[in-house]
């Protein structure tokens, strides 16, 4: 009996074990740990999503791999996890930008999308028939002329982030953004911190494994060539050889 009653907490996506614990919802966190790691971090003109976007193949189309998502001109994403899972996240999320401009013909707040997303998010724990979505996202964009940086788990917990990562190596890579991180950051530093931090995962990342998108005032939501992302990563201090690939100065 005591198997059964096991599995039943460990199968139901709505049952809460006797310790409090949604099954469920830990694995699809597990998911999102398993994904490659993407970076969000806030600066004083803007906010910087990056994330690692490196082939499984080298037969693989490196422009297939989508971890930086448009949402609207003035509101990006990136996400870790499931990719399938995610793209659902997405598209959900822009059409809540849509019916927000056709309603009240402005553009969504990041607060107010980041809610009614995780709303979404959340009740997939919460009914039968369905699973947690095995996804996260970072969602980063400007509001009122203010940065702002939102993560979404699968739980569906909205939190707010000066600078934060998702996926894999997401510990070892948190505690350097906490080391590195200032307040008066500027977007070029914030740049050169973005790409610093993916490497801690793995320190062969190159420019042509890396997906950067950036949200200023200016320009709203904007993603960098392989070109802009190669001088990133000389602001950054990390050397190119002939072929392309890096080489750490340390």
């Amino acid at each position: 009996m005591r198997g059964n009653d096991q599995q039943a907490y460990d199968r139901g996506t709505s049952l809460f074990s006797p310790d409090g614990r949604i099954y469920q919802v830990e694995y699809a966190r597990e998911a999102v740990s398993r994904g490659a790691p993407s970076v969000g971090i806030r600066t004083a003109d803007g906010v910087i999503l990056a994330a690692q976007s490196r082939a499984g193949s080298s037969l693989m189309e490196s422009e297939s791999i989508e971890k930086l998502h448009k949402i609207d001109d003035h509101v990006g994403a990136a996400s870790a996890g499931h990719v399938a899972d995610a793209r659902q996240l997405i598209d959900f999320a822009r059409q809540q930008g849509q019916v927000s401009q056709l309603r009240y013909g402005e553009p969504i707040d990041v607060e107010a999308l980041t809610k009614r997303l995780t709303d979404h998010i959340q009740e997939n724990t919460q009914r039968g028939g369905t699973r947690p979505y095995g996804a996260a996202l970072l969602i980063g964009g400007i509001e009122n002329g203010v940065p702002r940086l939102f993560a979404a788990d699968p739980s569906g917990t909205p939190n707010e982030w000066k600078a934060t990562v998702i996926g894999g190596s997401g510990a070892d890579i948190q505690e350097f953004l906490e080391e590195e991180w200032d307040e008066d950051i500027s977007h070029a530093d914030g740049l050169a911190l973005a790409v610093r931090a993916l490497r801690v995962a793995t320190d062969e990342l190159g420019p042509k494994e890396v997906s950067i998108a950036t949200l200023t005032t200016e320009e709203g939501y904007r993603s960098l060539t392989v070109e802009e992302i190669e001088d990133v990563f000389d602001d950054a201090d990390i050397d190119l050889d002939a072929d392309g690939d890096d080489e750490d100065d340390e």
